[in-house]
C-alpha cells in the first residue's frame, strides 16, 4: 500500500518538474534516482514528526540530516534483463542511445569493455543467477518404453501376440489349466524377448547420437576476462562477457558490438534472408545468437544468453531427430522388402498345404490317428489346430523378414561413430561413415592437415639481405618502429603479459601467433604500447581471395596517416614501387629488382617456407576518401619473413595408404606453387622423379581459365592445386563428381562451405575450422590431421564389409529355413521348427548376429582392396557363393534328418524335432565365424581381438544348452544325449571346411544377378 502511495507521488513529482525517465541514460537516472529517494526519505520523515509529536511517552533519537542511497539493483547491476532483451530483439537503437550507448550499458553491467568481466567462480555464478546460463531447454528424449511401443507396433509382432494368446486360450480350454498354458506363454515370452532385445538395443543407440549431439554442439569461443583472451565453451558464456569474434564464427549469444571492422553477419538462420548483413557501432550494432560471421572481425558484449535469445527459444522447440536414413539403409530396406515378400509367398503356400492336409484328414496326432474326422471333431479342436497352423506361417514370415538388417545398420554405424570419436573424428551425418568407404578421391587443404600447424618465423629479408637472428640490432630503429606498427595494428592475434612476470600468451591463427611471437621476442615489440598511441581508422579483413589484410591507421604524435598490408609475399610485392635496403634507405623497385625479390620468395617456398611480405606507405590527409579505402599501390616494401610449418610425422604413410587403397590424393592450397611442390614431395603426393610437367603441378588461376572440356580432361592428373580460392576447390569437386568420383574434401574457412557441401563427404577441421565449415561437413577431423582422415576411410570401408558380412550370415538362415519348412509342410504335414523355436533362431541372428558381426574393427586388409563403386550390388558374387554353398549344406543335413533322422539314429518324433532344431541353431554358430571373412580362407585371423564376438558365441552356446536341457516345456524339446549332441556338433562343424573349400572357385567379375535381366 505504501509502496503504491510512494510510486504515485514519484510520478506525480516527474510530471511536475517535467522528467520523462525513459529518455535518461543511466548516469543521469542515477542522480533523477537519488533525487527522488532523498525527496521520499523526506516526506517519511516529516510524517513520522507529526505523529510522533503527539506521543510524549516516546522517546527517539534524532534522525541524521543525510540519507545515503544505494543506487544498484538487489543483485548488483544498474539494467535488468528485460530492459536488455528488448533493446537486442527489437533492436531499438533509440532506446541504446538513451541509455547512453553500448559503453554504458557493459558499465550497468559491471563489465570491463577492454579487459571483460572479473575470471573468478563468483562473479560467474552471480551473472548466471541473475541472467541465466547459457543453455536451452530441450524436449525430454525418447524414453526405453517408446521404443517398446515401436517394436509392438511390429505388425508380424501383432499377428504372433494374437495367436500366443488364442493358443493360451485354447490350449488351457483343450488340455487343462495345468498343462494347456505352455505353448502359448512360450510363444509370449518368446515374442516379448524379441519386443524387449529390440527396444533396449534401439533405446541405447538413440542414448548414443544424442551424446555425439551433445559433443558437436559445444563449441569453444573467445573471451576476454580479466584481460586476458582465453578458449571456453560456448555453455559458460554469461551476460556482460565480452566476445572476440572473427571470420567463420557463430555468434554464442545475443548481444551489442562494441569494436569492428567490416564486420557483416549471416542471419539467414533467424530471418530466412541470404543477404549479409553489415554491423556498425552507428546503425546496428545488434548481434543475434546463432548467426555467422561471414566479414571482418569484432569484439560484442553478451546482453543475453540462453532461453532468453531468440535462438535459445527456436532450440529448445526443435528435436534433434536421430532416424537419418542413410543411403545403404534405403538399400537394405528395398532388400529386406524382397526378402519379405518371398517369405509371404512360402508362408502362404504353408499355411495353404497345412490347412488342405488337416481337412483331408492327412494330418495325424503322435499316435497316428488322424487330427480331422468331420462332424466327430470338436470345433474347439479344429480352432485349436487353425491357431497352430496359422502361428507356425506365421512365424516363418518372421524368419523370413530379416528385420535384423536395419538394426545391423544402426548398431555398426553407431559402434563406429563411438570408436571414431576416440580416433579423432566426429560424425555429424550419419551416411558419411559409409560413403566415405567408397570414396576414390581426397581433396586435402595443406595447412595443419598435412603440416603440423606450428609456425615459427626462421627467415627474415630486409631488401636483398637475410638478417640472422640475434643481429636485429644493426637494423634501422626507425624500420623497426615501422615493422612493430605493421604487426601490431595489422592483426586478428592479441598478445598478453602477465602481471606475474610468466611467459607471454599469444593468441590468433597460427600463421597470426608466429608472426606476433617473432615481434615480441625478437623485434622487442610493446603491442598495448602502439596501440595505445594509434588510432585505427578502417581494416580491410583478411580473406582468400585477396591473401593480404590491411590498415589505415593514425599516429596521435604527430596525426600522420598511414597504411599497412601484410599478405602473400608476391601479391603485397606486385603493389609496391620501392623497398627499404639493409641500411634502412628507401630504394626504387623496378622490374629487374622486382625479379631478384620473386626468386627469393622462390627460394623460401622451396624450403617449404610460407613467405609473408610487409609494406606500407604514407597517405596525405587530403587524400582520405570518405569511407576510408586503403591504398593498394606505390607502396614501399618492408620486408619478408618466411615461417616454418613442418609435415606432420605420419602423414606421409597415411598418403601411401590411401594411395594403395586405390584412394587419389590431391593437395589444394592457398600457398604458392613453390612452397606447395615441396610440401607436396615432402608427404609423397607427388614423387621426386614425377614429370611435372604433364599437369600434375597447376595455379588455381590456371585451372579456372581452363575450357570445361580441357578441366575434364585434365583433372585427373592434377596432384597439386597452388595458390587456390574457396571457387577453384569448388570447380575441381564438381569436375571430379562429373567423372564419377566419390569425393571427399577437407576444408577449415568459411569460403570452403561450398565445396565441403557439394562434396560426397565433406571433412571440416576441430582446431583450425570455423563454425560455417563445421555445420557444412559431414565429419570434423578433430585434430586436423590428415592421419585421421586415413582412419576415417578405413573405418567408411569396415562399415560397409560389416554390413556384407551380416546380410551374408542372415540370409543364409533365411533361405535354409524357409526351404526347411515349406517341404517339410508340403511332405510331411507340419513344419520340424516351432513357432517359439524359430522365435529364438531369429533372435540369434538378428540381434545376437548383429551385434557380432557389425562390431568388427578395421584391419589393414580393408586396404587392400579398390574402392567400392557407387552402383555396386550390395550382395557380391563371393557373398552368393558363400551363402548359397552354406544354405544348400544346411538344408541336406536338416532334410536328411527330418525324412530319414528316426531309423538312421533309432529315435522317436520328439528327439528327431530336436535334433533338427539343435543342429540349425549350432550350424548357425559356426556359420558365424565363416561371415568374419568373406574372402580369405582364415577366418580366425583377429578373433582373439574381438571379446565381443566370443562372448557373444559363448552366451549363444549357454542358451541353446539351456534351451534343448532345461527348458523342454517351454521350447518344446526333448533332452538329448553326449552321443547326439556329438552329432549335432559334428553335422555343424562341417560348416568350416566347406567355407574354406569353396572359397578356391573362380568367379566372373559380372554380378550374378544381371544374368537374370531380361535384354530389352
Amino acid at each position: 500500500m505504501l509502496y503504491t502511495i510512494l510510486d504515485g507521488r514519484f510520478k506525480f513529482v516527474d510530471l511536475l518538474l517535467g522528467f520523462d525517465p525513459s529518455s535518461l541514460n543511466i548516469s543521469r537516472k542515477k542522480w533523477h534516482s537519488a533525487f527522488r529517494d532523498i525527496y521520499c526519505s523526506r516526506a517519511l520523515l516529516s510524517l513520522n514528526k507529526a505523529s510522533l509529536s503527539k506521543k510524549s511517552h516516546a522517546n527517539f533519537p534524532r534522525s541524521p540530516s543525510y540519507t545515503t542511497v544505494n543506487f544498484k539493483h538487489e543483485n548488483g547491476f544498474q539494467i535488468d534483463q528485460t530492459s536488455l532483451v528488448q533493446i537486442v530483439k527489437e533492436k531499438n537503437l533509440v532506446r541504446l542511445q538513451k541509455l547512453g550507448g553500448v559503453d554504458e550499458v557493459a558499465s550497468a553491467l559491471d563489465t570491463d569493455a577492454e579487459l571483460g568481466i572479473h575470471d573468478d567462480e563468483k562473479e560467474i555464478s552471480r551473472r548466471q543467477e541473475e541472467f541465466g546460463s547459457n543453455t536451452y531447454k530441450k524436449p525430454p528424449a525418447k524414453s526405453l518404453f517408446y521404443f517398446v511401443w515401436q517394436a509392438f507396433k511390429d505388425l508380424t509382432i501383432i499377428i504372433l501376440i494374437a495367436c500366443a494368446a488364442l493358443s493360451l486360450g485354447f490350449g488351457m480350454k483343450v488340455h487343462g489349466a495345468k498343462e494347456g498354458w505352455i505353448d502359448g506363454l512360450s510363444i509370449f515370452i518368446a515374442v516379448f524377448l524379441v519386443i524387449g532385445v529390440s527396444a533396449i538395443s534401439n533405446y541405447r543407440q538413440n542414448r548414443q547420437f544424442d551424446k555425439l549431439s551433445k559433443v558437436s554442439n559445444n563449441i569453444q569461443i573467445e573471451v576476454m576476462r580479466d584481460g586476458r583472451r582465453q578458449q571456453i565453451s560456448i555453455f559458460e558464456i554469461v551476460v556482460g562477457d565480452v566476445i572476440c569474434l572473427k571470420i567463420g564464427d557463430q555468434v554464442p549469444a545475443d548481444g551489442l558490438l562494441l569494436e569492428g571492422h567490416s564486420l557483416q553477419v549471416d542471419e539467414s538462420s533467424m530471418t530466412g534472408e541470404s543477404d549479409h548483413v553489415e554491423v556498425n557501432q552507428s546503425q546496428n550494432p545488434f548481434l543475434f545468437s546463432g548467426t555467422k560471421v561471414v566479414d571482418g572481425y569484432a569484439r560484442m558484449l553478451v546482453t543475453s544468453v540462453g532461453m532468453n535469445t531468440t535462438w535459445g527459444e527456436m532450440m529448445s522447440q526443435i528435436s534433434k531427430d536421430s532416424d537419418e536414413q542413410t543411403p545403404l539403409q534405403a538399400r537394405l530396406d528395398k532388400l529386406t522388402s524382397s526378402i519379405g515378400k518371398v517369405g509371404l509367398i512360402v508362408a502362404f503356400l504353408v499355411l495353404v498345404v497345412l490347412f488342405v492336409r488337416y481337412f483331408t484328414g492327412t494330418t495325424k496326432d503322435e499316435n497316428g490317428n488322424k487330427r480331422f474326422n468331420g462332424s466327430k471333431t470338436k470345433i474347439d479342436d479344429i480352432i485349436n489346430a487353425a491357431v497352430e497352423i496359422i502361428a507356425a506361417a506365421v512365424t516363418i514370415v518372421v524368419v523370413a523378414i530379416p528385420e535384423g538388417l536395419p538394426l545391423a545398420v544402426t548398431l555398426t554405424l553407431a559402434y563406429s561413430m563411438k570408436r571414431m570419436m576416440a580416433d579423432n573424428a566426429m560424425v555429424r551425418k550419419l551416411s558419411a561413415c559409409e560413403t566415405m568407404g567408397s570414396a576414390t578421391t581426397i581433396c586435402t587443404d595443406k595447412t595443419g592437415t598435412l603440416t603440423m600447424n606450428q609456425m615459427k618465423v626462421t627467415k627474415f629479408w630486409l631488401g636483398k639481405d637475410s638478417v640472422a637472428e640475434g643481429t636485429y640490432s644493426s637494423i634501422a630503429p626507425y624500420v623497426i618502429e615501422l615493422f612493430r606498427e605493421a604487426i601490431a595494428l595489422n592483426t586478428t592475434g592479441s598478445v598478453y603479459k602477465p602481471t606475474s612476470g610468466a611467459e607471454f600468451e599469444i593468441s590468433g591463427s597460427p600463421t597470426e601467433k608466429a608472426i606476433l611471437s617473432w615481434a615480441v621476442l625478437e623485434l622487442k615489440m610493446d603491442m598495448e604500447e602502439v596501440v595505445k598511441t594509434h588510432t585505427i581508422l578502417h581494416v580491410e579483413a583478411f580473406n582468400s581471395k585477396k591473401k593480404r589484410s590491411g590498415v589505415l591507421m593514425k599516429r596521435k604524435a604527430d596525426n600522420s596517416i598511414w597504411v599497412h598490408w601484410k599478405g602473400a609475399a608476391e601479391m603485397v610485392l606486385a603493389m609496391c614501387s620501392s623497398y627499404y635496403d639493409a641500411s634502412g634507405l628507401v630504394k626504387e623497385l623496378d622490374n629487374n629488382q622486382k625479379m631478384e625479390f620473386e626468386q627469393i620468395i622462390q627460394g623460401m617456398a622451396a624450403s617449404s617456407l610460407r613467405c609473408i611480405a610487409f609494406a606500407h606507405k604514407e597517405v596525405p590527409t587530403n587524400e582520405i576518401e570518405e569511407h576510408h579505402t586503403i591504398k593498394e599501390d606505390g607502396l614501399i616494401l618492408l620486408g619478408l619473413v618466411g615461417i616454418k610449418d613442418p609435415c606432420r610425422s605420419g602423414v606421409k604413410k597415411a598418403v601411401q595408404d590411401c594411395q594403395y587403397a586405390g584412394v587419389s590424393v590431391k593437395m589444394i592450397t592457398g600457398d604458392n606453387i613453390f612452397t606447395a611442390k615441396a610440401i607436396a614431395t615432402e608427404c609423397g603426393i607427388l614423387r621426386s622423379n614425377q614429370d611435372l610437367s604433364s599437369g600434375a603441378v597447376i595455379e588455381g588461376e590456371e585451372f579456372r581459365n581452363y575450357t570445361p572440356e580441357q578441366r575434364m580432361e585434365r583433372v585427373d592428373k592434377i596432384c597439386v592445386m597452388a595458390r587456390s580460392s574457396p571457387f577453384d576447390k569448388l570447380l575441381m569437386v564438381q569436375c571430379l563428381k562429373q567423372k564419377g568420383h566419390v569425393v571427399a574434401v577437407t576444408g577449415d574457412g568459411t569460403n570452403d562451405a561450398p565445396a565441403l557441401k557439394e562434396a560426397d563427404i565433406g571433412l571440416s577441421m576441430g582446431i583450425q575450422g570455423t563454425e560455417v565449415a563445421k555445420e557444412s561437413s559431414d565429419i570434423v577431423i578433430l585434430d586436423d590431421n590428415f592421419a585421421s582422415v586415413a582412419t576415417v576411410l578405413k573405418w567408411g570401408r569396415c562399415v560397409y564389409s560389416n554390413i556384407q558380412k551380416f546380410i551374408q550370415f542372415q540370409l543364409t538362415v533365411n533361405v535354409a529355413a524357409l526351404v526347411i519348412n515349406f517341404v517339410a509342410a508340403i511332405s510331411a504335414g507340419e513344419v520340424p521348427l516351432t513357432a517359439v523355436q524359430l522365435l529364438w533362431v531369429n533372435l540369434i541372428m538378428d540381434t545376437l548376429g548383429a551385434l557380432a558381426l557389425a562390431t568388427e574393427k578395421p584391419t589393414n586388409e580393408l586396404m587392400e582392396n579398390p574402392p567400392v563403386g557407387r552402383t555396386e550390388p550390395l550382395i557380391t558374387n563371393i557373398m552368393w557363393r558363400n551363402l548359397l554353398s552354406q544354405a544348400f549344406y544346411q538344408i541336406a543335413v536338416l532334410l536328411t534328418l527330418q525324412f530319414k533322422g528316426k531309423s538312421i539314429f533309432n529315435v522317436n518324433d520328439q528327439v528327431k524335432n530336436t535334433m533338427i532344431f539343435n543342429t540349425f541353431v549350432i550350424c548357425q554358430v559356426f556359420n558365424e565365424f565363416n561371415a568374419r571373412k568373406l574372402e580369405k580362407k582364415n577366418v580366425f585371423q583377429g578373433l582373439h581381438k574381438n571379446k565381443l564376438f566370443m562372448g557373444i558365441i559363448a552366451i549363444t552356446i549357454v542358451l541353446q544348452v539351456l534351451m534343448v536341457e532345461f527348458l523342454n516345456k517351454f521350447a518344446d524339446t526333448e533332452r538329448l544325449d553326449w552321443g547326439q549332441w556329438v552329432i549335432c556338433v559334428g553335422f555343424a562343424s562341417l560348416s568350416w571346411p566347406i567355407g574354406c573349400l569353396v572359397k578356391f572357385i573362380p568367379l566372373p567379375e559380372k554380378p550374378f544377378l544381371s544374368y537374370l535381366k531380361i535384354k530389352k
